[in-house]
């Protein structure tokens, strides 16, 4: 999609140049222009959450231009996921009139200017890049081009611009993690997103990047990840980019995230009924990529090594069977009885990896299992870990950004589940209990007590349904991973 500018000016906001302009209503509260109070009195405009109403005025210079009024909730009760949502509903109805430049008159709230500029970019991403142009496009509105922030007075100390700037910058990333789980599965292979992330180190001194093919997997020893991609025809990637963001001191971070370019379940076939939905199996991987740009753009003071395993899971002549056996790269091994349970597999051999490179803090991000999504639906992404502390940064770090996650037990009785019969460990157990903490539990051996954090995403990565991300990919995780990074490099 085209890039929108994102602007910020402190001044009156009557005085914009933008051909729309927004402005908050707060619930049983009045509006200061005694016109727009007009339509606060006639019932017209409401200060509840997502509300919008419409009118237009005379701007400098005789034009008539739009003024949207927008309902922000309770005052006491608004934050940047509402600032988000409120955004959404403006895009929304702006993009159908026709505007090309909104100005959003900004309260003077913490964290309320970035959710602004984030709901907004969000809301007007579209994937449209496979559908054939017609006539009917000529009648269709234009697209917003800019978005600007006003404030009559910034308070001191706070960076309007600042904010801004970084909301637009990961916004955007978060946008492009999109973009690559919405493309088709024929396109989008393990080397499309290798080459991906050679564009993203190309565009940055800090990034460095290095990939491993099938056989250069097979000599790191990782059996389990060779297993999953022997069934398929497409060269399978291991993707490893560096980001060199700190001379010595702080904490070396992995990130790691499952990118299953296309997931059919291998011989355990999946039904199927939604299988085109696999594609976005490749969901960890995109957020971590992405992510690993907008740091990059950002200069965080962190060092951090993403690794993304990426690979098809197809059934073949040549694909892992139940009851094969396979070695881990840390020298676990592991009964494979369910092909379709292919993530933890590709993740225990990406974890091992990120220790032997000296990761010292870990998180992962997976589409990994749809019990996830029976425990939590589509708001919560399911959280576990090894570690207290680093759980709560982690924590902290969803909860800022509104990528939001729950915490699920980890114990040894779930550990007792994950032991295989005639291997050290089994993918898969026939008791299907507890499935989600199941495979948390398996992802554990490899870590090597590194505090670490498993997110599994299945539930959030698309399908949400929230306002400013709608019903398909979300892009979930890379908001998060780049707060975890700054709140890393603060720490230095």
């Amino acid at each position: 999609m085209p890039s929108i500018t994102v602007t910020t000016r402190q001044g009156d906001p009557t005085q914009t140049v933008a051909d729309t302009r927004v402005v908050g209503l707060f619930e049983g509260e009045a509006l200061a222009e005694e016109r727009l109070q007009a339509l606060v009195e006639s019932g017209e405009a409401k200060g509840k959450l997502e509300k919008v109403a419409v009118t237009h005025e005379e701007a400098p210079g005789g034009a008539l231009r739009r003024v949207i009024v927008a309902g922000l909730g309770k005052r006491d009760e608004l934050s940047a996921e509402k600032a988000r949502t409120a955004a959404a509903g403006v895009a929304e109805r702006a993009g159908a009139l026709g505007a090309r430049s909104l100005s959003w008159a900004v309260p003077e709230f913490d964290g309320v200017a970035a959710g602004l500029v984030e709901g907004t970019l969000l809301k007007l991403y579209k994937f449209d890049r496979y559908k054939s142009k017609s006539e009917d496009d000529e009648d269709s509105p234009p697209e917003v081009e800019s978005l600007e922030l006003v404030s009559e007075r910034i308070p001191e100390g706070i960076d309007l611009q600042g904010e801004a700037e970084r909301a637009r910058i990961v916004t955007t990333a978060q946008n492009a993690a999109r973009d690559l789980q919405n493309t088709p599965a024929n396109v989008a292979t393990p080397t499309f997103l290798a080459d991906r992330a050679r564009e993203l180190a190309e565009e940055h001194e800090s990034l460095t990047l290095e990939t491993f093919d099938r056989e250069g997997i097979r000599s790191l020893g990782m059996g389990a990840f060779s297993s999953v991609a022997q069934g398929t025809y497409e060269e399978p990637q291991l993707i490893v980019l560096r980001y060199a963001g700190a001379a010595g001191g702080g904490s070396h971070l992995g990130f790691v995230g499952k990118a299953v370019t296309f997931d059919t379940g291998g011989i355990s076939i999946k039904p199927a009924a939604k299988m085109q939905e696999m594609k976005f199996d490749m969901s960890g991987g995109a957020a971590v990529l992405e992510a690993m740009g907008a740091i990059a753009t950002l200069a965080v003071p962190v060092q951090i090594t993403a690794v993304v395993p990426s690979t098809e899971n197809m059934p073949s002549g040549r694909s892992v069977k139940p009851g094969d056996i396979v070695t881990a790269m840390n020298g676990k091994t592991i009964e494979v009885n369910n092909t379709d349970a292919e993530g933890r597999l590709l993740l225990a051999d990406a974890l091992a990896y990120a220790v032997d490179q000296g990761c010292e803090r870990i998180v992962d991000l997976a589409t990994l299992t749809g019990a996830i999504i029976v425990a939590l639906g589509a708001t919560h992404a399911g959280l576990f870990s090894n570690d207290d502390d680093w759980y709560g940064e982690v924590e902290g770090a969803c909860s800022t950004t509104g990528e939001i996650g729950w915490r699920l037990p980890l114990h040894p009785e779930y550990f007792e589940l994950t032991k295989g019969k005639y291997a050290d460990l089994t993918n898969a157990s026939e008791q299907r209990k507890a499935m989600s903490i199941y495979a948390a539990e398996f992802l554990r051996q490899f870590v090597d007590d590194r505090p670490w954090v498993h997110v599994d995403i299945a539930g959030v990565a698309w399908g949400m349904t929230r306002k400013y991300v709608g019903n398909g990919a979300s892009g979930w995780g890379v908001r998060m991973l780049v707060e975890l990074a700054q709140k890393a490099g603060s720490k230095r």
